[in-house]
């Protein structure tokens, strides 16, 4: 079978070993939100891998409505990085003065030595899945798109790659610079590449941002 390729859908369902799921958990321990690249390239098939592990997500009603953009030209990546330079900007004069230092200080995009950015949109004018699960809720499809985000993530960390988050981005704006059709939203601008640097902990709180909180603090009973 081709590298990255998936099992056939009649396969025999796997058993998981207790040592996979330790690997497994250690996987999701340091996934972590990378912001500082090396520029070494990543190869082609590999950046393929993490798109297709992206793409076997689930999906409400299978309707499947992530649609990937490369950003690859130097056009395009001024425009998104200028687009964070202005709404960083912003952010940071919003900040309650005794934070402002300290919000100047994070690193919070890698958008200068990433060697791979993708734009990742919801369409939400999709006909596939017939509308099944958004009568309700018609944010399902952007939470799907969620879904297919962190399985790249978690696929590209295996891979010794980084991904960074960046969400301080005027979102109608990156669909016009990159001329997507109407009616794709934009979820997630992903910066991929080797990070120089790799923690467990989450930069923010080594930096003092943001301590992580007890987990029993967040789990209501009823």
């Amino acid at each position: 079978m081709a590298a990255g390729a998936f099992a056939p859908v009649d396969a025999e369902p796997p058993v998981f070993s207790p040592a996979f799921r330790r690997e497994l958990e250690t996987l999701f321990r340091w996934r972590r939100d990378v912001r500082r690249f090396e520029t070494t390239a990543v190869p082609e098939r590999v950046v393929a891998q993490v798109i297709r592990a992206a793409a076997s997500a689930p999906s409400v009603g299978l309707s499947e409505p992530w649609r990937f953009v490369r950003v690859g030209s130097r056009a395009a990546r001024a425009a998104v990085a200028a687009n964070f330079e202005e709404m960083n900007a912003l952010a940071l004069a919003a900040q309650p003065s005794d934070r402002r230092a300290l919000y100047a200080r994070l690193k919070l995009a890698g958008l200068r030595e990433a060697p791979v950015q993708l734009a990742v949109f919801c369409d939400e004018a999709a006909p596939q899945g017939g509308g099944l699960g958004i009568a309700t809720m018609p944010e399902m499809r952007r939470y799907s798109v969620v879904c297919a985000v962190m399985q790249m993530w978690l696929a590209a960390r295996a891979r010794d790659l980084g991904v960074g988050w960046i969400s301080i981005l005027d979102p109608h704006r990156v669909a016009r610079d990159l001329a997507v059709p109407e009616g794709w939203s934009l979820v997630a601008y992903l910066c991929l590449g080797y990070p120089i640097e790799e923690h467990i902990d989450p930069e923010l709180s080594r930096a003092g941002w943001q301590a992580r909180q007890s987990l029993p603090d967040r789990v209501l009973h009823r």
